[in-house]
């Protein structure tokens, strides 16, 4: 019985009839101004989120973090030098489309650059440790995963909602989303370690 309230409570939201029949709802004239999102800027025209999470990386030391992580001596010892950048730094460069869909997402990606700087130090023993991984290993891992969420869909019966959830979050996370990152991670490493 409480199942049956939890999902009525969930699905409440999703349900029409709650919805105002439309001669009742209120006439909203069009707006007739422009809604431009301008990005913060200072009086010499820095961007205030970048500037703010500039600071924000140096009062916390996330160089030194780096450094004491042996994230750098890790991607050395695997044979990742800044001349194996070279080649993404070329096809960056020779698809200027790719430069334009970056720079147009900017204003859209630019609130994340704190969120990144706030997690990097946790993250950095794992970077560390992945970086020594084997390409290899991230593609058994990958299709691993793969196997993972086709076993649960077999296993799990379609019998009720929930499962029906849990058959499809395994597909969207084991199915689709780790075996993508291993491969496009694998493909990365196997690159930057030529």
């Amino acid at each position: 019985m409480h199942f049956t309230n939890i999902l009525l409570i969930l699905l409440l939201p999703f349900s029409t009839s709650f919805n105002l029949p439309p001669t009742f709802r209120p006439n909203r004239a069009p707006s007739t101004s422009l809604s431009i999102q301008i990005a913060e800027v200072d009086a010499t025209g820095n961007n205030l989120i970048v500037k703010k999470t500039l600071a924000k990386a140096q009062e916390t030391g996330l160089l030194n973090k780096v450094y004491e992580s042996g994230l750098l001596r890790n991607a050395k010892e695997a044979g990742v030098t800044l001349t194996s950048l070279e080649p993404f730094l070329k096809l960056a460069s020779s698809n200027p489309d790719l430069l334009i869909l970056v720079e147009s997402a900017g204003p859209d990606l630019l609130p994340l650059i704190p969120t990144l700087v706030d997690t990097a130090p946790s993250l950095l023993p794992l970077l560390a440790t992945l970086i020594k991984v084997p390409s290899g290993v991230l593609i058994a891992g990958g299709l691993a995963s793969a196997g993972a969420a086709f076993g649960v869909v077999n296993i799990v019966p379609d019998d009720s909602v929930l499962n029906v959830a849990v058959q499809t979050l395994s597909v969207a996370v084991l199915g689709l989303a780790v075996p993508g990152l291993s491969l496009v991670g694998a493909k990365i490493l196997g690159d930057l370690k030529k």
